[in-house]
């Protein structure tokens, strides 16, 4: 996820599909940039930018199933054909790339595939079309009534209302661990799969089993200075304290004029815990009660460089993607040693301040489609993306490459033993889409996330205090509003 990893700032680079197999690639993957944007395609052809994995499922040899297949079987004219356009993984080279090329009005592609965590500033920017005037009524329906209300509301243009992106996948932040070293060490996991802990009871788990199992680390997750901290781990852990960037969810989408609330306790103290997380009581901002149990070294870590320990059976608890489980709870690796639980919490949802916040939270990651304006496949175009709003397309998806359907009752179709690893945890995962968290995605995300990241960053590694590091912040962001504000005055 997501780099915008998987799921993450929905983004590191993942590795490519000949190691994940069947995993959930989260909110990564790479995308066309500029100088791949502008081929003819060939007569019938709808060009999708995309990544890798994405162009591998696309088409397939003799009788394996393929995305393409999936489409024309639901309903697709099978005189039209999809490419998948592959280019760079980094982030901001295919954010840029997008940007270059419909400031241009370039096409192809006549499709992008957009991570869900900057789709709205191209949307305020009017480079995506409006998909209520040009899809189905059938397939407004469907997405109106079934598909992730979270997903949804990261495709809609935040003013309107209305929808301008299609969910291809979502992707949440899940809490993973060894089942087989908890239970060697005495505990009952009955319910895990669906109850979450209590932060603290977390820690204490953590702790002791790895004493008893002798393994390296209680915890790991990842805590770079980077996008997937201010979206995604960090957003997790503020929002299960009660904590919000901008006082809660109803403050999401729309900058300018929003309460900044990085300074209050329940910020504070989610700092203060992964502190005593990685430093234990010695730390002088420690929360009581709560354990040592991760490396002070998470601080260097996005997604694969926090995977590479629990994957080598050296971690008791691991942060992460669904991609990771796909990989570990492989039969030829740790197969059912793996286990999913969600995410742990600190302030119960009734006792938070705020609407959103409190209880058990998951990042939302993933990836949705937006229509290109300036494409001369409209027609197409529209055809494809009507198809891909098909729950045999998703499933198809979901059995090939692991990505998670948008509608996510679908999983309840799949079979656990021929579905994969992920396919084993359907519980868990709804409960993470039940309580998925938003980023703060407005058109000056970009820049607000990158202040947020080197504030907390700054508190974890200990450079800063965690109240000299959220005042710091509380101040970069009220100037950044109120920059906001003075743009929309003029």
């Amino acid at each position: 996820m997501a780099s915008d990893t998987p799921g993450g700032d929905s983004s590191v680079a993942l590795p490519r599909r000949s190691f994940l197999k069947a995993a959930s690639a989260g909110s990564l993957g790479g995308v066309a940039v500029a100088g791949c944007l502008g081929r003819g395609p060939e007569e019938g052809t709808v060009v999708i930018s995309g990544d890798t994995d994405f162009e591998e499922i696309m088409h397939a040899d003799d009788d394996e199933p393929s995305v393409q297949q999936a489409l024309w079987d639901a309903g697709l004219d099978e005189d039209i054909t999809v490419e998948v356009r592959p280019g760079p993984d980094e982030t901001e080279q295919r954010r840029g790339g997008y940007q270059s090329a419909l400031q241009a009005g370039r096409a192809p592609p006549d499709i992008f595939m957009m991570d869900s965590g900057w789709t709205i500033p191209f949307i305020l920017r009017e480079q995506t079309t409006n998909l209520e005037e040009v899809l189905s009524g059938e397939t407004l329906d469907l997405l109106e009534n079934d598909y992730l209300d979270a997903a949804i509301e990261t495709a809609r243009h935040p003013e309107t209302g209305e929808l301008h992106a299609l969910p291809l996948f979502p992707d949440f932040g899940t809490m993973q661990y060894r089942r087989d070293l908890v239970e060697d060490a005495g505990y009952d996991t009955d319910g895990w799969a669906t109850e979450a802990l209590s932060w603290q009871e977390f820690s204490e788990i953590a702790a002791d089993v790895r004493a008893e199992s002798g393994v390296e680390f209680g915890f790991t997750t990842q805590a770079a200075a980077y996008e997937g901290l201010s979206c995604c781990t960090f957003n997790e852990v503020m929002s299960t304290w009660g904590g919000a960037y901008f006082g809660g969810v109803d403050n999401l989408f729309d900058a300018g004029d929003r309460p900044i609330t990085v300074d209050e306790e329940p910020v504070l103290d989610a700092i203060r815990m992964m502190r005593t997380f990685m430093r234990g009581q010695d730390d002088d901002h420690a929360l009581e009660g709560y354990e040592r149990i991760a490396p002070t070294s998470i601080v260097q870590w996005t997604e694969e460089e926090a995977r590479g320990p629990f994957a080598n059976e050296n971690v008791v608890m691991h942060r992460n993607w669904p991609y990771s489980i796909a990989i570990s709870g492989a039969e030829e690796e740790l197969g059912d040693a793996v286990d999913m639980m969600p995410m742990p919490y600190a302030v119960e949802e009734d006792e938070a301040e705020y609407d959103g916040v409190g209880g058990t939270a998951a990042a939302l990651g993933g990836w949705h489609l937006t229509l290109n304006p300036n494409t001369e496949a409209q027609e197409e175009s529209v055809q494809v993306l009507d198809a891909f709003a098909n729950e045999d397309v998703m499933l198809t998806i979901f059995e090939i490459q692991g990505w998670l359907p948008p509608i996510l009752e679908l999983l309840e179709e799949v079979d656990p033993e021929e579905g994969g690893p992920v396919a084993r945890h359907v519980d868990t995962i709804q409960i993470a889409g039940e309580n998925a968290v938003p980023r703060p995605v407005t058109d000056v995300w970009p820049e607000q996330s990158a202040l947020i990241y080197q504030e907390v960053h700054n508190a974890y590694r200990g450079a800063k205090s965690p109240e000299e590091a959220m005042d710091d912040l509380q101040e970069r962001l009220e100037r950044s509003e109120r920059d906001v504000g003075d743009q929309d005055d003029d």
